[in-house]
């Protein structure tokens, strides 16, 4: 016996914003679309969702293909789904954010998918409403780092203080006072000052910090 005969059938895919932080800037992870329609348009990446596997397993499928890297931090953005969002059927699809260290992605297998890093403030018209994904997921991320230390992801496992303040100043877009910044920071149990020194920024050097998650499980006040 079949069901639901008398409805219209839609695909139903996902689309993944991949975040990298270089020091400097963020960064999301973009390609040329190899596909009809839209072949040639820069593009997130993504794909449909298999009848064996629920929308958070085809997004960290997608993700693995891509990055070769698993336990990714990765959240659902929500469901895009305008009824002439793609020329080419009807497609709703369920967009995911990953944060990724940048330099724990693979140039080989970055280069063998045709993807490029591209500057956050710099984004080209994407296929679809790509564009808007993107948006919405900064705006997800702005709000998630406000309360929570989701942004630890996008750094190495040891970070000075200005690689830290640089970070959020990327991901909301605006300078912040150091002086400041370094207080509240200080302030913070979690973020555990350690005694190797980075020397590639200056002569002198810098202290090299750690996020202590156990730290951060026992303190709750979070709020930079």
């Amino acid at each position: 016996m079949t069901f639901y005969n008398e409805h219209s059938k839609v695909w139903l895919s996902v689309d993944c914003i991949i975040f990298g932080f270089d020091e400097k800037k963020l960064k999301i992870l973009v390609g040329r679309r190899q596909m009809d329609p839209g072949r040639g348009q820069w593009s997130l990446y993504g794909g449909f969702v298999a009848a064996t596997e629920s929308v958070d397993e085809a997004a960290s499928r997608t993700l693995f293909e891509l990055t070769g890297l698993r336990n990714i931090y990765m959240s659902q953005i929500g469901a895009f789904g305008k009824v002439d969002r793609d020329p080419g059927e009807r497609v709703v699809s369920i967009a995911y954010y990953a944060l990724i260290n940048a330099s724990d992605y693979d140039e080989k297998l970055r280069k063998s998918h045709g993807a490029e890093w591209i500057d956050i403030e710099e984004i080209p018209e994407l296929y679809s409403d790509h564009n808007e994904m993107v948006i919405k997921a900064r705006k997800l991320i702005q709000d998630k780092m406000s309360n929570e230390p989701v942004g630890f992801n996008l750094l190495p496992s040891l970070f000075t203080l200005t690689q830290l303040q640089t970070l959020y100043e990327a991901v909301y877009g605006v300078e912040l006072d150091k002086r400041n910044f370094r207080k509240r920071v200080k302030d913070m149990d979690f973020i555990q000052k350690t005694d190797l020194i980075d020397k590639k920024s200056s002569k002198r050097g810098a202290y090299l910090y750690r996020f202590n998650k156990r730290a951060y499980t026992e303190e709750s006040n979070f709020k930079l």
